[in-house]
């Protein structure tokens, strides 16, 4: 049925009137909408409505777009140029999926909007949008059900932007800083989705990684514990192996832990009129600054770790809030309740990633500290709840006992505790450098300025104490730790929520918030807004690949399709079974995801470090097999694999974006697979 109403419109409607019109429409449309908008604009009286109208319209038109683009990617139906033959196609068929059809979207959102407010315009915007949508079946680019649907989408879009307006106009005469926030972090949440479908990053070999977990699902790994893996695996499970089903929980895991960031400082600081300004910009802090935003994309352990933790502070807080309970009585049944959540929570959070436990020494120095919770060590709740925590993260330890405790070797080796202590101040500067950055610069000296002034009142503010316990032992461990080694930007996480919160506390005082620190405090915030956005299409600023973080998350596409047109030369040339390896788990994981048939794939050891994939193993099957074998950069074909081949090719491959060089490959053709002699570990 279908078809045959696009062959009746393309072909059966055609006229040299039709010809000539509906190319002009479906190039030109916006012509149309922006001509009723400027004469409502310029001619009526009342300039507030209609730039109330225009802002609508033209946010309307952003998430109809947006979420146009998000259903094509999720549908990838082909457009019938592209489908079927005899098409009469007047203009450009365009490379982007066919449902639905964004013009129609576009034109509905705008005209149910516009329509909503000015009544008497309904029958001719209406009738402009319908005439959008006829055009692009008429020009050949979508078939009728398209336009049917992108129509009705545009109808859900308009309605959703104007619910929202309504909901949003009653209640910011309340509780205006709360409804930003809300609206905000919605925004923020349908951008990143938007983002997941349409940006221009790869999956990261880190995510690579963990897909590769979720295909062999256990009890633990050699780095991690085993919750990313049973994210990944329950979202592709849903959604299929794509980059939106790995990373489907981010923007997910980010947006809650604002909430409960929001709900935690709410707690911290009640106010009497429930519109927390404190609560409302540390959330904010969360979505805007770079090292969260990352998170809000990428889904790697530190997604859902920063959730567990901001989650287990505002279950603590509950557990132990002030005059609650006293030394002299029982906890409540709630108090209880909320220790055993604790307790889950933590143990959720050592699954996910082990720097978790920092939350027991952080708890530990608080209420040791407070002379008001010491009484807290006489009761059984917070036992119980360590003792919950230990028994969701015994899998672990079950898992370790039976691979010779891998993990805890590989963390010391992190930890490079076999160099003994040592004084580095190069890794010292690199960390602080990498603070900074991470937060931004200005952000960064405004939020550690304001907690560390925040605790004038520590010794008699619990709220003050809570929050300086929460963020000093973790970041100075870090800061400590970088002078005997190398230390990552983002382990030190954590320590970020309580000192947002306390820093806003202290510069959101009616004695602290003067013209100047107001004006600095918005440069800062204005400023990490524009590195995270900036971040996002990082091609617009042009900057070198060497210093541009995202280079990692680009070129791995590209090379699974080449590896791919390898693979099948060589499989091509007979029956030979072929297998498909690097030196680095990074290569074989990303191999595994962007090859077509989604391989499993393997990692040798030329003298590395050790790796899940060494405790996967599986070589010694592969005897008599051909290899395609991939490293990076223009490497030689390594000494310890000549013996195990019989003979082998080799050819190089560059990624390149415009005239930068992203990547370079060297891969080799490997034949008749004799074994490789096993390596002991020298390190981990």
């Amino acid at each position: 049925m279908d078809m045959s109403l696009f062959f009746f419109v393309n072909q059966g409607l055609q006229n040299s009137m039709f010809d000539v019109v509906m190319p002009f429409i479906t190039k030109r449309a916006d012509l149309f909408f922006a001509g009723i908008i400027i004469f409502f604009l310029c001619f009526y009286k009342d300039r507030r409505k209609t730039l109330l109208v225009f802002t609508l319209c033209m946010i309307g038109l952003f998430v109809a777009d947006s979420s146009g683009n998000i259903l094509k990617h999720l549908f990838e139906r082909p457009r019938p140029c592209q489908n079927l033959e005899g098409v009469r196609l007047l203009v450009g068929c365009g490379g982007s999926f066919s449902l639905p059809s964004n013009h129609a979207v576009n034109a509905f959102a705008v005209a149910a909007i516009f329509s909503y407010f000015f009544r008497r315009t309904a029958l001719a915007v209406f009738f402009i949008a319908s005439l959008v949508a006829f055009s692009r079946i008429y020009v050949g680019v979508h078939y009728p059900s398209d336009v049917i649907a992108g129509a009705f989408w545009g109808g859900i879009t308009a309605g959703a932007v104007l619910i929202m307006y309504i909901w949003s106009s009653k209640r910011f005469k309340e509780k205006p800083y709360s409804t930003v926030f809300f609206v905000s972090l919605l925004v923020f949440s349908f951008f990143r989705y938007y983002y997941l479908i349409t940006g221009p990053l790869d999956i990261s070999p880190d995510e690579a990684h963990y897909w590769e977990w979720s295909r062999r699902l256990d009890l633990s790994y050699y780095t991690k514990g085993p919750a990313i893996a049973y994210f990944i695996a329950f979202t592709t499970w849903l959604m299929g192996d794509t980059v939106f089903g790995i990373r489907f929980f981010a923007p997910i895991f980010l947006a809650l832990s604002s909430i409960f960031l929001y709900k935690l400082t709410k707690e911290l600081f009640p106010d009497i009129h429930n519109d927390n300004k404190r609560a409302c910009s540390a959330g904010f802090l969360l979505q805007i600054t770079p090292l969260f935003a990352t998170y809000g994309v990428i889904m790697t352990i530190d997604s859902p770790f920063i959730f567990f933790w901001t989650v287990s502070l505002y279950l603590f807080w509950k557990a132990i809030k002030e005059n609650q309970v006293t030394v002299n009585s029982e906890p409540s049944t709630a108090n209880s309740i909320y220790w055993l959540l604790l307790g889950f929570s933590v143990g959720l959070g050592l699954l996910t990633k082990y720097t978790m436990a920092f939350f027991y020494l952080c708890a530990f120095f608080f209420i040791i500290f407070s002379k008001q919770q010491r009484f807290w060590f006489k009761k059984k709740e917070p036992y119980l709840a360590f003792a919950l925590s230990m028994l969701v993260f015994s899998p672990v330890i079950v898992w370790n006992a039976a691979h010779e405790w891998v993990t805890l070797k590989h963390t010391a080796g992190q930890a490079h505790i076999a160099e003994g202590f040592k004084i580095s101040f190069k890794y010292f500067f690199e960390f602080v450098g990498s603070q900074i950055g991470v937060i931004t610069p200005l952000l960064f000296f405004l939020v550690i300025y304001g907690a560390l002034k925040n605790r004038s009142s520590l010794f008699t503010s619990q709220v003050l104490r809570f929050l300086f316990w929460f963020w000093t032992p973790v970041l100075g461990f870090f800061l400590f730790k970088s002078l005997q080694g190398k230390v990552q930007a983002n382990w030190a996480m954590p320590a970020y929520l309580t000192a947002f919160i306390a820093s806003t506390d202290f510069f959101l005082k009616k004695d602290v918030f003067r013209k100047g620190k107001k004006i600095l405090l918005i440069t800062a915030l204005l400023i990490a807004f524009f590195m995270t956005s900036i971040s996002h299409y990082p091609e617009l600023l042009n900057i070198p690949v060497k210093m541009d973080p995202t280079s990692r998350l680009r070129g791995w596409k590209e090379l699974g399709v080449k590896s791919d047109e390898v693979y099948k030369s060589m499989k091509s040339g007979g029956d030979r079974n072929v297998f498909i390896f690097s030196d680095k788990y990074q290569v074989s994981s990303e191999l595994a995801f962007y090859m077509t048939d989604k391989p499993k794939t393997y990692c040798v050891n030329l003298g590395r470090r050790m790796n899940q994939y060494d405790i996967w193993g599986g070589f010694d099957s592969l005897l008599g097999f051909d290899a395609l074998f991939v490293r990076i950069g223009n490497a030689n074909f390594p000494e310890e694999l000549k013996d195990a081949f019989d003979s082998y090719e080799m050819e190089q491959f560059t990624v390149q974006r415009k005239d930068k060089i992203l990547r370079k490959y060297s891969i080799f053709k490997c034949y008749g697979f004799k074994g490789v002699p096993l390596r002991r570990f020298e390190n981990y």
